[in-house]
């Protein structure tokens, strides 16, 4: 799950920007192609107003990107790819590379047992279980 919090009226194309950080996070996981990564991996836009953020100078033009994985998804590599990621789709969603610099990503992690789907609580290999019975229906495999 992606959370991205902004200043109001700073994303054009908030759709876009969702469906991109949901595909980047995805892409960078590098989990299967599959309908229930794909359908549980999203992203969220929240708008604030310019009052309900502020750096300790009074600025606030900042951008917080939260990453909600399951424990142990993202490697180091991964990690950095993610936040690279993130922070180069607010900045070309601002349509303003400046925003690299008042992005914030957060990299938090579910721990086993919490990242619940389907009104369950999974551990991961409960998450790889489903994955793997998924690809084999997807294959016609029993």
């Amino acid at each position: 799950m992606i959370d991205i919090y902004v200043p109001a009226g700073l994303i054009a194309d908030v759709h876009s920007l969702v469906q991109r950080a949901a595909a980047a996070v995805k892409d960078v996981e590098q989990v299967p192609d599959i309908p229930m990564f794909r359908a549980n991996t999203a992203a969220f836009v929240h708008e604030l107003p310019a009052a309900a953020l502020s750096d300790v100078d009074g600025s606030s033009d900042h951008v917080r990107v939260q990453v909600l994985t399951n424990a142990g998804a993202l490697d180091r590599d991964k990690q950095l790819a993610v936040v690279s990621a993130l922070t180069d789709l607010v900045a070309d969603a601002a349509g303003d590379p400046s925003w690299r610099e008042r992005t914030w990503v957060l990299l938090t992690e579910a721990p086993e047992g919490g990242w619940g789907l389907w009104g369950h609580a999974h551990t991961n290999a409960e998450i790889v279980g489903a994955a793997r019975a998924e690809i084999a229906s997807l294959r016609g495999e029993s």
